[in-house]
């Protein structure tokens, strides 16, 4: 689905661009009944879906979470990794005897 929203100013007003959406029939059904029970037309229903999504704040994985979780209780993983490996492969074979 192709979304754009520029904005441009000019002489301190907001001109807007138009964007042109591809949705699914049903998809586009939903979504005009939506705007329709919001008393708005359907192009403003996306605008404002656009601006909420846009005015989230962006929502990066910390990967200092990962670090110091816990004891890895002396295993080394780059050392045993293959007899890992191979270990967890071979757990849904043993179930099944």
């Amino acid at each position: 689905m192709p979304w754009e929203l520029d904005l441009l100013w000019y002489d301190g007003y907001i001109m807007m661009s138009r964007t042109q959406v591809t949705l699914e029939a049903e998809m586009q059904r939903r979504a005009r009944r939506r705007a329709t029970d919001l008393g708005v037309s359907l192009a403003e229903y996306f605008r404002r879906l656009v601006a909420r999504d846009l005015a989230r704040p962006e929502s990066g994985a910390n990967v200092d979470r990962i670090f110091d979780l816990g004891n890895s209780g002396g295993s080394d993983i780059a050392r045993d990794k293959d007899a890992m490996i191979a270990e967890a492969a071979d757990a849904p074979r043993r179930k099944h005897r």
